[in-house]
């Protein structure tokens, strides 16, 4: 026979712990003394001797009641966390957003902005190549992304930003006439696809010396001194990374678009007001046109 624990009855044993007496947990929970006396009672049903061996000033749990407590409070703990989870604040809303890694450094003014666009909704964040927010955003599980060069899906509707610039950085150690190490994102990517394009376009004999799928590991590989990567233009300022100074670098590609999918599910209040605060939070970004045009 399956018997099911209520997580009220055990809010209020907790409670009951916590302010040390029936009353005092009666009042916290606003319940009437006799409801909590009674919640205990079934708990001592339950497990067929009494949760509490002393009550009145001496308080004191069983052994039994010992131990119930300490699996009611990891039931409270995950109750609690999944009901902030799927329940919007009172009055707000739920927004799950996708950031593209290579605006990392903008995810503090983002979020500012995005909380004072809505102050009673809860963002829910995640960040990565564009490529895989954009499978999340055209699956339905994300309501917003920020994504270079971003592609046409039924799914959303893209908001322009402007095209960003983009340059190579990293001075690997490399014997001269020797082909050009590359640290490269792995497939699929679009920052992959334009630096080989660039180096391919031009003729230069090349070696992939770093692949890696996060910008983070990218970035060391070419503090490293592993090899030559293309990334947005003002990287050196973000992140410290030295400007590539190499024989024979052709010129980096790009403008690359950028723009912010937005999902139909998205109120047009919000997505606007989303849209100007992102813009606002990329002010520093190395963007060929204003945002703001």
């Amino acid at each position: 026979m399956t018997h099911d624990l209520q997580i009220g009855t055990l809010r209020t044993l907790a409670a009951i712990v916590d302010q040390g007496g029936f009353g005092r947990a009666a009042k916290a929970l606003h319940l009437t003394q006799p409801a909590v006396s009674q919640q205990m009672r079934r708990l001592d049903a339950f497990l067929k001797e009494p949760v509490f061996a002393a009550t009145g000033r001496n308080l004191r749990l069983s052994p039994a009641g010992q131990e119930l407590l300490a699996y009611a409070r990891k039931m409270l703990s995950l109750n609690d966390e999944a009901v902030a989870r799927f329940t919007p604040p009172h009055g707000g809303m739920r927004v799950s957003v996708g950031i593209s890694d290579q605006f990392s450094e903008a995810l503090s003014a983002i979020l500012g902005g995005l909380k004072r666009a809505a102050p009673e909704s809860r963002v829910t964040l995640r960040t990565g190549p564009s490529e895989v927010l954009t499978e999340q955003i055209a699956a339905g599980s994300l309501d917003l992304a920020l994504l270079i060069d971003p592609s046409d899906d039924p799914a959303y509707r893209v908001e322009e930003i402007g095209p960003i610039e983009l340059a190579w950085f990293g001075r690997p150690a490399a014997r001269h006439g020797a082909p050009l190490p590359l640290a490269l994102f792995t497939e699929p990517s679009t920052l992959r696809g334009l630096t080989l394009a660039a180096v391919d376009g031009a003729g230069v004999p090349w070696t992939s010396a770093y692949e890696g799928a996060e910008l983070i590991g990218l970035r060391a590989a070419i503090h490293a001194g592993l090899g030559i990567a293309c990334l947005v233009a003002n990287a050196d300022e973000m992140w410290g990374l030295p400007t590539a100074v190499h024989p024979g670098l052709p010129r980096p590609p790009g403008p690359v678009p950028t723009g912010l999918a937005v999902s139909p599910r998205v109120p047009q209040a919000y997505a606007d007001s989303a849209l100007e605060s992102i813009r606002a939070a990329l002010d520093g970004y190395p963007f060929t046109v204003s945002q703001h045009a």
